[in-house]
């Protein structure tokens, strides 16, 4: 099968930053379907693991990287129960295992879910991640329900990327709250209300915009951009037993203590962790997307696919990841191969 990879961890611009190559299709096996892509998407987390998984050596066998992905099941392995041959699929994929970037893919039925009716294969594809992240972090680790939250408000730093425009809609339209997220450009503002938000600030100067808007503080923070640079802002503006959740990581130690005299909950989110760790509430993920195409088909979510290129090539994913690691991304980018 046609695949596209990389052996070592090079800037984009090098000419093997990329590169196309020919491989064996796999073999599914107990849980997993082996899918025929259709379409996939991009994230940051794609341009992250090509920048550091070989970065010090070269590999002797192409990585293929890629966590989101649309396609149709193609052959199942002998313990599958949740889909059958021929079913429309999309997912983020696992990241200790190969990834969407091929013609196809064997991927484990319980992070899996049935493709939206109603949107288009590249429309499909960008959903996964984004969904299952935004989905996790409200409702797994903030455990915020419409019954005794709604009207509260929450703070989303960075509204306009991907995970942001899903985060946006879930927040508003599933739990009633009160949303504020952060944008810059004209075009990203805009795009923001489009999602839902009730205001939109300048993340430049985020203490001040938010009380210039009426908040003196806020119930709820999600970080979706930098935990470090925000963590002061963040600190400063959280109410009192309030909760922040943040999925950027951090590359010194954060000064939880700001946090005490509030009494104020915080919260990691890390969408691989319950197929990194095969946890025993791994199959919530295929549950949730299920629930995302439900309210994609009717109407309550809308679609977040910004740009669409076409085919699978490494000249192809080189645009995509330039573009990615520009920052200025908003919505979703797909490739429909």
């Amino acid at each position: 099968m046609k695949a596209v990879g990389f052996k070592s961890s090079l800037p984009i611009v090098e000419e093997n930053s990329f590169i196309d190559f020919e491989t064996d299709k796999p073999v599914p096996v107990q849980h997993q379907l082996l899918v025929k892509i259709r379409a996939i998407s991009v994230n940051p987390v794609d341009f992250k693991i090509r920048q550091s998984a070989a970065k010090d050596s070269v590999l002797e066998h192409p990585k293929i990287i890629g966590w989101d992905a649309v396609g149709t099941v193609e052959a199942i392995g002998e313990n599958v129960s949740l889909f059958k041959v021929g079913d429309e699929v999309y997912y983020a994929g696992d990241l200790t295992k190969q990834g969407s970037n091929a013609e196809y893919q064997v991927i484990d039925e319980r992070i899996v879910g049935k493709k939206p009716t109603t949107l288009s294969d590249e429309a499909s594809a960008v959903i996964p991640l984004t969904a299952l992240t935004a989905w996790e972090i409200l409702f797994d680790r903030m455990r915020l329900s419409l019954e005794k939250d709604k009207g509260k408000s929450i703070l989303i730093i960075g509204g306009a990327g991907g995970v942001g425009s899903i985060a946006i809609q879930l927040a508003k339209k599933l739990l009633g709250l009160t949303v504020i997220a952060t944008a810059s450009r004209p075009e990203s503002i805009a795009w923001c209300k489009e999602m839902g938000a009730d205001v939109v600030v300048n993340h430049q100067d985020l203490v001040n915009e938010v009380r210039n808007e009426g908040f003196q503080f806020v119930d709820f923070i999600l970080d979706f951009v930098d935990t470090n640079f925000y963590w002061d802002s963040m600190a400063e503006l959280i109410k009192p037993q309030g909760h922040i959740a943040s999925i950027t990581g951090s590359t010194v130690p954060l000064l939880l203590n700001k946090l005490k005299t509030k009494s104020v909950s915080f919260s990691w989110e890390l969408m691989y962790t319950r197929s990194m760790f095969q946890t025993e509430d791994m199959i919530q993920q295929h549950h949730i997307l299920n629930q995302v195409a439900d309210l994609l088909d009717e109407g309550v979510l809308v679609g977040t696919l910004k740009e669409t290129l076409h085919g699978l090539s490494a000249d192809v994913l080189k645009k995509a990841h330039t573009q990615l690691e520009s920052g200025k991304t908003i919505g979703k980018l797909a490739i429909k191969f």
